[in-house]
C-alpha cells in the first residue's frame, strides 16, 4: 500500500466470506442468531486454525527438541517454524526474540520477576496508567511488596485519554519502568505508545507494552514502537488459549536470569551446576503449548492475509455506526469516548445493573461481557460497579449492531423505561 492511501471499508459480501471462515457464527441462542460482541474477552476461531490444531494431533502429536524420531522432528520444525512467523508478525529482529507464554498475563508476569526484580531497590518507581487491566497491575503490586518499589498511577481524564502531561512530570530519577496498555480493554483507548516510549527512552527507562487488546486491531512493528517489550495473547487474535508470546529485545533476554525452572530450559544439569539454553527457550521451561503454538501463528497468518488496515477500517465503520446508535439509545450513558479509540463500547443504562443488561440481551442471542472487565480501578474512576461492554472483530456487521439495539431496547421494556 502507498503511503496515506486511503483503505475503502470492506463490503458486505466480503465480510460475509470473513464470516463463513468462523464455523461458531452458525450457532444459534435460545432460538435466535448468535450475534457475538464479547471479542474483548476471546476471539472466535476460524477454521484454518481449528484445523491446524486438529491435523497436528493427527499427523505429529510428540514432544518437541531433542528426540530423534521422526514425529518429534515434524512437531519441533512446525513449533519452531511458528516461532518465526510470529516474530514476523510483528517484525521482530530475530525469532528468538520471541518467548512462548500462556498469555499476556504470564508475560507480564515474566518480565516483573526475571528483569526488573533483580534491579529493583526500595523507592525505585513503577509506572502504569489508571486504565490497565489487573494483569498489568497486580504483577507490579507483587514486585512492589517484594522489592519496597512503588506504584506510580498516570491519570486519565473523563473521555478515558491518558494525560500525557502528567506521565512526562511522573517520569522520574527512579522510574525504572513503565509498563502500558496499548489499548484499554475497558474503554478501548488507544494509546499513544510510540511518543510514550521516546519520551520514556529520553530518560533511560524501558517499557512494556501490553498489547493484548491491540494485536487483532492494530498493525504492530515492535521495532518501530522501538519498545523493549511486547506482550499478547492468542486467543484474542482468533487463536488458541493458553498461548501467547512476549516480544523482548534479545539484549534484555541474554541478561535476564530464567523465571523458571525445568526441562527444555537447560543446557546441562549436576547436582552441583546448571547450565541454562539459549534464548528464548530458557524461559520456557517444560512441555509447551506445541499445538497453541503452531495454531497461533495460523491465526496470526489469517490476519495477514486480511490485513491489519482492512481489518481497521471495517471496525472503524463499525465503531463510528455503534458509537451513534448508543448515543441516541435513552437512559445509555457511554464510558470511554477518547478520540483514539478501537471498536469497543462500554455503557451504562440508568438504574439498571450491567448484569441485568447482559441476562436479557443473551435472551436476544446477543453476547456482551457485563463486569468490571478485570479492571476495578476503571469502574471506582467513573463511580460504576460495571458497564456492559459490546467489542467488535472483523466478522461484525451493522445488522449485529443494530439487534444490540434492539436488545437494549427490550432491556427498556422489562425495566419499565
Amino acid at each position: 500500500m502507498k503511503p496515506f492511501e486511503p483503505v475503502c471499508v470492506p463490503d458486505s459480501d466480503t465480510v460475509a466470506r470473513w464470516r463463513s471462515d468462523f464455523p461458531i457464527l452458525r450457532e444459534r441462542v435460545r432460538g435466535a442468531p448468535l450475534v457475538y460482541l464479547d471479542n474483548g474477552a476471546t476471539t472466535q476461531k476460524p477454521s484454518a486454525v481449528i484445523d491446524a490444531e486438529r491435523a497436528y494431533y493427527e499427523h505429529m502429536n510428540a514432544n518437541v527438541h531433542r528426540g530423534v524420531h521422526h514425529l518429534s522432528q515434524c512437531a519441533t520444525d512446525a513449533y519452531e517454524a511458528a516461532r518465526a512467523r510470529i516474530a514476523r508478525f510483528v517484525n521482530a529482529a530475530r525469532a528468538e526474540e520471541i518467548v512462548y507464554v500462556r498469555g499476556t498475563t504470564e508475560a507480564i508476569n515474566l518480565v516483573a520477576q526475571s528483569y526488573l526484580r533483580p534491579l529493583a531497590k526500595p523507592g525505585d518507581e513503577i509506572l502504569i496508567s489508571a486504565m490497565e487491566h489487573h494483569s498489568n497491575i497486580v504483577p507490579w503490586q507483587l514486585l512492589c511488596e517484594q522489592t519496597s518499589a512503588v506504584l506510580k498511577v498516570v491519570p486519565i481524564d473523563d473521555s478515558g485519554t491518558l494525560d500525557v502531561d502528567a506521565y512526562v512530570r511522573m517520569l522520574g530519577e527512579r522510574t525504572r519502568m513503565v509498563s502500558i496498555a496499548h489499548v484499554s480493554n475497558a474503554l478501548g483507548t488507544v494509546n499513544p505508545v510510540a511518543r510514550l516510549i521516546e519520551i520514556a527512552h529520553a530518560r533511560g527507562v524501558p517499557v512494556l507494552v501490553d498489547g493484548a487488546q491491540a494485536i487483532a486491531h492494530l498493525p504492530v512493528d515492535v521495532r518501530a514502537l522501538d519498545c523493549d517489550f511486547y506482550a499478547f495473547s492468542g486467543h484474542k487474535v482468533y487463536g488458541p488459549t493458553g498461548i501467547g508470546a512476549l516480544y523482548a529485545r534479545a539484549d534484555k533476554l541474554e541478561a535476564m536470569p530464567p523465571w523458571q525452572g525445568g526441562g527444555d530450559m537447560i543446557r546441562s544439569v549436576t547436582f552441583e551446576k546448571t547450565d541454562y539454553n539459549a534464548i528464548p527457550w530458557k524461559f520456557e521451561a517444560g512441555t509447551p503449548n506445541i499445538c497453541g503454538a503452531i495454531a497461533l501463528a495460523v491465526a496470526l497468518d489469517y490476519v495477514s492475509a486480511i490485513g491489519a488496515d482492512t481489518i481497521g477500517a471495517h471496525e472503524a465503520d463499525l465503531l463510528a455506526y455503534a458509537t451513534g446508535a448508543m448515543r441516541a439509545v435513552p437512559h445509555l450513558r457511554l464510558i470511554g469516548t477518547a478520540h483514539e479509540k478501537a471498536a469497543i463500547v462500554s455503557f451504562v443504562l440508568d438504574h439498571v445493573h450491567a448484569h441485568d443488561v447482559g441476562t436479557i440481551l443473551d435472551h436476544q442471542g446477543v453476547a456482551v461481557r457485563a463486569g468490571h472487565h478485570c479492571a476495578m480501578p476503571v469502574m471506582q474512576r467513573y463511580g460504576v460497579p460495571a458497564t456492559v461492554r459490546a467489542s467488535f472483530a472483523l466478522y461484525n456487521t451493522r445488522a449485529e449492531v443494530d439487534a444490540l439495539v434492539e436488545g437494549i431496547a427490550r432491556v427498556h421494556e422489562v425495566f419499565g423505561q
